[in-house]
């Protein structure tokens, strides 16, 4: 790869970026007729079907760095991620939703927030490995890579035993129902090809991941840029479009929950790549992170917090044609993203 020109390198980038956004929307559908079948809530399907799917490359991601001996641009990768797929809830709150009423306000259980409660865990378990000793390695992982698995398996088991209980269903139900926004008809495909299908969106995004592995490492050596801020603004944006294209199609089908979920779940997913990352280096990758990626831990904390607070406070009023929270959300991401050029320094 780095024999090629770096038009070549960005033609690739760019090329695979695109295959990215167009397997997003097929992992949308097919897992939307996925979760009809099997009979999974909202909830769940977007914390595991879809969050894990879209989340294709990072792990290609990950496991290219582990085999070049490079995992900076990964790191950066996926603690940037989790607070640019925060932001795509922005896009998704007011283009998605084109003036309707805030994203948060038309959820109909608090389900988002015990995701985001359980990835603000995972978040702070992270910034404890990080400051951990990088020796502490048994069985070529270490003690918080192994929590941060444990505490997102827990948070899977709570939200499949949350969502169908009533006392969590919010008084405001109604509000999904009386929306504007119908799910569209399609004809039932038999499951078969259904599940064929999404194998097929999840090995095209899964090779294009490894393809944007490969040429984000040449561009950024020939930018002059580190890995971190790399992987943290530019490839964090490419890899964050399967979460745009399949949470525009949730939302536009009144599949708000799983929208939410697709993102959030998918954030708390992310982490969990840290274990596949020493396990195939035999290095700990947490104790060697460094000032720009503890920054972008804490800023990923602090986008899932507004969004949480929205969801409780469900409000209705629009500011620039999204809900409040967004905007909120936005202005803390700009600003942090802008922090983070003086912290990478």
């Amino acid at each position: 790869m780095s024999s090629l020109s770096t038009p070549a390198v960005l033609v690739l980038f760019v090329l695979a970026g695109v295959v990215i956004w167009w397997a997003g929307g097929l992992l949308a559908s097919t897992t939307d007729a996925i979760d009809a079948h099997v009979g999974w809530g909202e909830g769940m399907g977007g914390a595991v079907f879809l969050a894990i799917a879209t989340n294709l490359p990072e792990v290609a991601i990950v496991c290219a760095g582990a085999y070049a001996g490079n995992l900076s641009l990964a790191v950066g990768n996926i603690l940037g991620g989790i607070a640019i797929q925060t932001v795509v809830l922005v896009i998704l709150d007011g283009p998605g939703l084109r003036s309707h009423p805030p994203l948060t306000s038309v959820i109909t259980s608090l389900t988002i927030v015990l995701q985001g409660l359980v990835l603000i865990a995972i978040l702070m378990l992270c910034m404890l490995g990080a400051l951990s000793p990088p020796t502490l390695v048994f069985a070529r992982t270490t003690p918080a890579e192994i929590a941060i698995l444990l505490a997102w398996i827990a948070g899977l088991f709570i939200v499949a035993h949350s969502e169908d209980r009533k006392t969590w269903r919010t008084a405001r139900e109604e509000v999904a129902h009386a929306s504007p926004i119908v799910a569209p008809k399609h004809q039932p495909r038999p499951i078969g090809h259904v599940v064929a299908l999404f194998a097929l969106a999840a090995v095209t995004t899964l090779v294009c991941g490894v393809v944007l592995a490969l040429t984000s490492e040449v561009a950024a050596a020939r930018f002059h840029m580190t890995g971190v801020l790399f992987g943290a603004t530019v490839l964090a944006a490419v890899t964050a479009l399967p979460e745009v294209t399949t949470g525009l199609y949730a939302v536009r089908a009144g599949r708000y929950e799983l929208a939410m979920s697709d993102v959030i779940g998918g954030n708390a997913f992310l982490p969990v790549l840290f274990l596949l990352g020493t396990l195939l280096t035999g290095k700990a990758l947490l104790p060697d992170a460094q000032g720009p990626d503890l920054y972008l831990t804490a800023l990923g904390a602090l986008l899932t917090a507004v969004y949480c607070i929205g969801v409780i406070l469900r409000s209705n009023r629009l500011l620039l044609g999204a809900g409040i929270d967004s905007i909120v959300v936005l202005a803390i991401y700009i600003i942090g993203i802008g922090g983070l050029f003086f912290v990478a320094r």
